[in-house]
C-alpha cells in the first residue's frame, strides 16, 4: 500500500477536529436556554418533557398541579364558616339566579349582590327581578340597579326612586368602555366616569350613603384618569372599581387604592386564577390585599369569561382566600367589607313612612328613626309576606 501525501493526511486530521468541535457545541437554543446534544445525554424532545413535568409543580397561573391543588369542596368545608358574599353577579338576567340556588348553598355562599344588563333599557327589567329576589329572600339577596339612562336628567329621578325604594346600591354601570364586547353598544353608557349625570348621581349616593359599582375599560389612561377626578370631586361617595384586577397590574391597584381612601376594589378573583388573558396570580394580589384588607370585596361576575362558569368563579374566590392564609383579612374580604357598606345605610324616608303605615294600621307606636335600610327592607319584606 502507499503511502498517502502529506498534505491528505493533514486535511483527514483538521475533517476529525471539526467533527470534534461540531460534536461537544450547542445544537440550538430555545427561549434564551441551550439545549445541546451529546452522546448520553437526553434527547430535545426527552429535555421538552422534563420541561413540562418541571411546569406542572405550577402551571401558567401560578397554581400548584390539579392533583395537589385543594378541590372546591375541600376549600368549602375549610372556610365555608366564613360569610361569603358574591359583590357582583349579573345572575338576574334571564332569572338565572334560580338556577344558580343549589350551587350557591353547596358551596357556601351566603350572599349575592344582584343585578343584571348593564346601562340600557333592558336593565329595567333585569333591575325588577332583582328587586323581586330581594323581597323573596331578603337575607340571601342584595339588589342594586343599572337600568339608568345616564346621559339624561330624567335618570336623577330614576336613580332617587330607586334608592327611596330600598335598592342598597348603583350598578354595574357603564362609565366608560373601549374594549368589551359586551358594553360596546349598549345605549346608556357614558364616555368615561364625568360624563353624563355621573356626577350628580355621585352626590345622590353620597346623601344616601350608598356605593357606585363603575364599569371601567381600559384600567388606565383618560378613563382612570376621570375616575380619579370624580374620587377627588366626590370624597364623601364609596366608589366600587369593578373586576380592577382584571387587564390591570398590581401597582396599579396600590397606587390607586394608595391615593384614594373612597375607593373600594371589586376582586374578580376567578379571572386572576384561571381566566387565560391574564397575566397575574392570585399571590401578585396577596401583600396588595393585606395592605388594604377593608377595602377587597370579592366577586364572580357571574364566572364571565370562564371555563366553567360561576363556579369556576365560586372556586377563585376561595382560592384567593385560602393563598391570604389569614382569617381576619378573609373574613373581611369575603363579606365582612360588603356587608360593612350595606349596614351603613340609613332607612329612606319611603322605608319608614310605609313602615309607620302598616304600625298605624296595627297600632303598632314603635320609634322607627335609628332603623338602618337593611333593617327596615326585612321588616317590609315580612309585612307583605304576612298579608
Amino acid at each position: 500500500m502507499t503511502k498517502k501525501p502529506l498534505i491528505y493526511l493533514l486535511a483527514s486530521v483538521v475533517i476529525v477536529v471539526v467533527a470534534l468541535l461540531l460534536m461537544s457545541r450547542p445544537l440550538f437554543t430555545t427561549e434564551g436556554h441551550t439545549v445541546a446534544k451529546k452522546i448520553g445525554e437526553p434527547s430535545v424532545k426527552s429535555l421538552t418533557s422534563a420541561a413540562a413535568s418541571d411546569t406542572a409543580a405550577t402551571d401558567t397561573k401560578g397554581n400548584s398541579p390539579e392533583a395537589e391543588m385543594k378541590s372546591l369542596a375541600e376549600l368549602v368545608v375549610e372556610y365555608g364558616d366564613l360569610q361569603l358574599i358574591d359583590a357582583h353577579n349579573h345572575d338576574a338576567s334571564g332569572f338565572t339566579y334560580a338556577s344558580m340556588m343549589k350551587t350557591w348553598k353547596q358551596d357556601s355562599v351566603d350572599r349575592i349582590v344582584l343585578f343584571g344588563d348593564i346601562s340600557e333599557p333592558s336593565a329595567i327589567g333585569t333591575d325588577e327581578i332583582a328587586w323581586n329576589a330581594y323581597q323573596e329572600e331578603p337575607d340571601k339577596f342584595i339588589p342594586f340597579f343599572s337600568g339608568i339612562n345616564l346621559l339624561d336628567e330624567s335618570g336623577l329621578q330614576t336613580v332617587k326612586d330607586n334608592l327611596e325604594k330600598g335598592y342598597f346600591g348603583i350598578g354595574e354601570i357603564a362609565a366608560a368602555s373601549t374594549n368589551s364586547p359586551v358594553l360596546a353598544n349598549v345605549a346608556w353608557k357614558t364616555k368615561d366616569p364625568m360624563d353624563g349625570i355621573l356626577p350628580k348621581t355621585y352626590k345622590l349616593c353620597a346623601e344616601y350613603k350608598t356605593p357606585v359599582l363603575l364599569h371601567i375599560d381600559p384600567p388606565t389612561g383618560e378613563p382612570v384618569a376621570k375616575l380619579e377626578e370624580a374620587l377627588e370631586d366626590n370624597r364623601d361617595t364609596t366608589f366600587i372599581f369593578a373586576h380592577i384586577n382584571a387587564y390591570n397590574s398590581p401597582d396599579h391597584v396600590e397606587y390607586l387604592l394608595k391615593k384614594h381612601p373612597n375607593l373600594y376594589a371589586d376582586f374578580f378573583a376567578g379571572f386572576t386564577a384561571s381566566n387565560p388573558e391574564s397575566f397575574n396570580q392570585l399571590d401578585d394580589f396577596v401583600s396588595i390585599i393585606k395592605q388594604f384588607p377593608d377595602r377587597f370585596l370579592l366577586s364572580t361576575d357571574s364566572g364571565y369569561g370562564l371555563p366553567g362558569g360561576e363556579e369556576k368563579a365560586i372556586e377563585g374566590m376561595y382560592r384567593l382566600i385560602d393563598a391570604l392564609g389569614d382569617r381576619h383579612v378573609a373574613q373581611q374580604v369575603a363579606g365582612g367589607n360588603l356587608e360593612r357598606l350595606i349596614r351603613m345605610q340609613p332607612a329612606t324616608k319611603t322605608q319608614l313612612e310605609a313602615l309607620r303605615k302598616v304600625n298605624d294600621l296595627h297600632g303598632i307606636k314603635k320609634d322607627l328613626s335609628s332603623l338602618t335600610k337593611e333593617e327596615a327592607g326585612k321588616l317590609l319584606s315580612d309585612k307583605e309576606t304576612d298579608q
